[in-house]
């Protein structure tokens, strides 16, 4: 059996074990998970806006870099993230060690407290004094406008990529050896995704609560039926990057009979 193999039906049986023994501490691991991207986002909002009185092209990219940290959080803590788990979950189910309907659930389920975690992270940030600064010229008040403003087929395209990245950074973590080598796909990966703006849903739940509980009344584009259009397209866009053209596409090619496996 590949490794590539090997660690996705383990990860499955995992997850699947969790979940069916306690909902609440899968809950629970599903709220870090949120919490820890909201954590990277917070911070990395404050970053670039310091930063973009100064040198304002610098102001992406010291926000990409700090976010990108976020990824490496859930990996080490074991935080129970949607966007991975489309391709650990979907994978399992493309090698028939989960039913569709575990895989259906469990997602839901994650994602549903990945929000939670996000929510309660920002509110408790936006009570600080840093927050209480933000204005109209705020680099999450533009991020969140532009991406609200984004139609349905952009929004999916950029789900798609963003969680081929996700996932590559995934796959990274998990086959490499070396802690340094992981650490450097992780952040890359995370880092590129992020600086082109593509759509992550767990992201965009951290920086769409932070402007939401933010100061600023005015945000264009910024009310509960776009809001949720955003997020359910990039939920499919996610799950088809993460879970087809990431995780069926390798559960394939590990399903060879010769020694080319990952």
């Amino acid at each position: 059996m590949s490794q590539f193999k090997d660690k996705v039906i383990a990860a499955c049986a995992k997850k699947e074990a969790l979940f069916s023994e306690s909902l609440g501490r899968y809950a629970l691991r599903s709220m870090f998970a949120g919490a820890f991207l909201t954590m990277t986002t917070a911070v990395g909002i404050i970053g670039a806006d310091a930063i973009s009185s100064q040198f304002p092209a610098l102001a992406k990219f010291v926000f990409t870099f700090i976010f990108a940290i976020g990824l490496v959080y859930v990996l080490i803590f074991n935080g129970e993230l949607a966007t991975s788990n489309m391709m650990y979950l979907t994978t399992g189910a493309y090698y028939k060690v989960i039913s569709w309907k575990k895989v259906v659930t469990i997602l839901l389920y994650c994602t549903i407290f990945n929000l939670v975690g996000a929510v309660i992270l920002a509110w408790l940030f936006n009570q600080s004094y840093a927050f209480n600064q933000l204005t109209e010229q705020s680099f999450v008040i533009n991020t969140v406008q532009t991406k609200l403003a984004k139609d349905n087929w952009m929004a999916f395209i950029e789900g798609i990529t963003a969680n081929m990245f996700v996932n590559i950074a995934i796959l990274g973590y998990m086959l490499l050896k070396e802690e340094s080598a992981k650490f450097f796909v992780v952040v890359s990966a995370i880092f590129m995704f992020v600086l082109i703006s593509n759509e992550h849903l767990i992201a965009n739940f951290a920086s769409f609560m932070l402007a939401g509980f933010s100061p600023v009344d005015q945000i264009k584009g910024f009310d509960l039926l776009n809001i949720i259009r955003q997020w359910v397209v990039v939920f499919f866009g996610n799950w088809i990057g993460g879970g087809l053209f990431i995780g069926i596409a390798y559960g394939w090619l590990n399903k060879s009979q010769t020694k080319h496996v990952d």
